[in-house]
């Protein structure tokens, strides 16, 4: 059994990549833990891109709030974190272009159009690389 080598890829984000995790609240951690290990991977709304998710997963069910517990951190909302690439070969080796990131309030279904934003995809829609 022959083993192929594991390709790292340097990580370039985008500019819009940067706004939208301000915007939804991700980090670079997060997405980089959901390019490892996605849970779902999908074809991009632009052409030659990749898509993947991975689900908030509610780890408890909701207590009553008390005012000792009102402090607390909140509780992960039901959802899907989305992240959008494109591998690109430069002269310095390969690179992973991210070019967006969002937060799906609901579950999709597997093998639908992916759910985007309006605004983002205007915004993708009308840049050209």
């Amino acid at each position: 059994m022959i083993i192929k080598p594991q390709i790292f890829r340097k990580l370039v984000w985008t500019q819009h990549s940067e706004i939208k995790m301000k915007q939804y609240g991700l980090s670079k951690s997060k997405l980089s833990n959901i390019l490892r290990k996605p849970e779902r991977k999908e074809q991009g709304i632009v052409p030659g891109t990749t898509a993947v998710m991975r689900t908030n997963k509610v780890l408890f069910k909701q207590k009553q709030i008390t005012v000792a517990g009102a402090w607390q951190k909140p509780q992960r909302a039901p959802g899907e974190v989305w992240l959008m690439y494109k591998d690109v070969k430069k002269d310095e080796g390969p690179i992973r272009r991210i070019i967006s990131a969002w937060r799906y309030p609901g579950v999709s279904k597997p093998g639908e159009e992916i759910p985007i934003p309006q605004d983002i995809r205007d915004e993708l829609m009308g840049e050209e690389d």
